[in-house]
């Protein structure tokens, strides 16, 4: 064959060739094209079956949001309606009431005037009455009406001055034994608050030795000894020329014990140096801290009071370190807790909780932390801290007065503070004191004029005075004494109270010969 027709036939072949793969491709086309349609119109429709169902559940819920929304509001409308029929109901009854109300007025009205009318008749009568009266005391008496009114005004003015005068006089009396008392306290708290004692006697401790060559050891080389003592104790040693005695001076009387003991200890087992002397202060601390517990405990269990806490027990056992005016505080709480529960018992109250109170009144006055509270007030709080009931906390801050008494049991114990604190020889005092109080007592009252003779009794809580009948009147006699008491407590210090006596005699004395 020739080249021409091979050539001819090739593209003849790719012609026919690619007209067939042309229409093959097509076809495929066309198939792939109508898959896609129906697809699409599968998803159409399933598109569309979606939307019409999330339609129609949008409009049940808003339907049913619709309903609800009816629902509520008929409900509200209705409860408006119930409200509004009863108003409309009290509204009947109320101007039903009013109407009969207004009726019993008018009958009232009625019987008032009428009563009115009555009284207004006898008002004048009375009044002719009067007139007459007073015409015939006129003639009676030779005196006008108005020179009566103005004998009997003069006469009521002169009483009414002298009410007032005396009035006066006993308001200025109370207030000046008020400011007194009041300063005398503040000035006594003070110095208790600061001082803790107020006298040598609480603040000093003696050491008794058997000679004065144990000073030497006690003071150390260089003084070491001593000085690690007062550094351990917290105590002052003077060791000074007294004969077999070191005196131990603090404030607190619990510290003072301890560096007591430990200096005995130390000097009965003879080994005295700086490292012995913290052991045995150490050791001495313990004890007494175990021995304040166990004190405080004791102390609540012969009293049969329970539930007390820790801290008010250890408290309660640094009482029996304590002293106020020579008066051991442990012993004081212990005799007022007594005569609570006994006038508690006597007037029907609680003799537990008027035990508990007494016993803690003075709560204040072995108290650790600093404060510049009244030790009532603080043993309040403390007691408050530590969950006692609000009755025993009100006893305990009212008992000198510093806050409002709101129960019974407050009185009960400031009136058995007082009982305990006055009681003869419960308080003691230095012998000089007590005989130069007497001698103050006597020689106050001889400086008035008409005083003879004064005599102090009663261990210095009576005070008698003679005075001479005609220098002094029965009236001055009176007012002596409340004169008389009123130096006494601006000018001197004295326990529980003064009772001054003033008596007057008249001796008329003749000799039949």
């Amino acid at each position: 064959m020739e080249p021409t027709t091979l050539i001819i036939g090739s593209l003849a072949g790719l012609a026919l060739g690619a007209g067939l793969g042309y229409f093959i491709f097509n076809r495929m086309l066309q198939k792939q094209a109508k898959e896609i349609l129906s697809k699409a119109e599968a998803k159409g429709e399933h598109i569309k079956d979606k939307k019409i169902l999330q339609a129609k559940e949008k409009f049940i819920q808003l339907k049913e949001k619709h309903n609800s929304e009816i629902k509520e509001r008929s409900a509200k409308v209705q409860s408006r309606e119930d409200k509004i029929r009863n108003e409309s109901n009290q509204l009947k009854k109320e101007q039903d009431r009013i109407k009969t109300s207004d009726n019993y007025i008018k009958k009232e009205k009625e019987k008032v005037e009428q009563r009115l009318s009555a009284l207004d008749n006898k008002g004048k009568e009375l009044e002719k009455n009067r007139q007459r009266s007073v015409e015939l005391l006129e003639k009676i008496s030779n005196m006008s009406a108005d020179d009566a009114k103005a004998a009997l005004q003069e006469q009521i003015l002169q009483e009414a001055k002298a009410m007032a005068s005396t009035q006066v006089q006993d308001i200025l009396d109370e207030a000046k034994q008020k400011a007194n008392h009041d300063a005398k306290k503040i000035v006594i708290q003070t110095i208790q608050r600061v001082a803790t004692e107020h006298s040598v006697e609480n603040s000093v401790s003696v050491f008794n030795i058997t000679n004065d060559d144990v000073k030497g050891r006690i003071i150390g080389r260089e003084g070491r000894n001593i000085r690690a003592l007062e550094a351990a104790t917290g105590v002052e040693f003077i060791v000074d020329d007294t004969p077999e005695a070191i005196i131990l001076s603090c404030f607190d009387p619990v510290r003072r014990e301890v560096a007591r003991l430990s200096l005995h200890q130390l000097v009965t087992d003879g080994r005295i140096h700086p490292a012995r002397i913290e052991e045995v202060v150490v050791k001495v601390k313990k004890k007494i801290e175990e021995e304040i517990l166990e004190i405080g405990k004791r102390t609540c269990i012969d009293l049969g009071i329970h539930n007390m806490k820790g801290d008010l027990t250890r408290m309660i056992g640094r009482m029996k370190y304590r002293s106020s005016y020579g008066q051991n505080l442990l012993q004081h709480s212990r005799e007022v807790a007594n005569l609570c529960a006994t006038m508690a018992a006597e007037l029907g109250l609680d003799t537990k909780a008027a035990k508990r109170a007494g016993l803690l009144h003075d709560i204040g006055k072995v108290s650790d932390e600093e404060s510049e509270l009244p030790h009532a007030l603080l043993g309040m709080k403390l007691a408050e801290r530590h969950g006692e009931k609000p009755d025993i906390c009100n006893a305990i801050g009212a008992h000198h007065d510093e806050i409002e008494m709101t129960t019974l049991l407050s009185p009960i114990i400031q009136v058995c503070d007082a009982i305990s604190g006055a009681r003869p020889g419960a308080r003691r005092e230095m012998v000089e004191a007590y005989v130069q109080r007497l001698r103050d007592l006597e020689n106050l009252a001889l400086e008035f004029p008409g005083v003879t003779k004064s005599f102090a009794i009663q261990a210095g809580r009576e005070l008698r005075v003679m005075v001479e009948s005609d220098q002094v009147s029965d009236e001055d006699a009176d007012q002596l004494s409340v004169d008389l008491s009123q130096r006494i407590m601006n000018e001197m210090t004295y326990p529980g109270q003064v009772k001054v006596t003033v008596i007057r005699e008249k001796r008329s004395v003749s000799i039949a010969r």
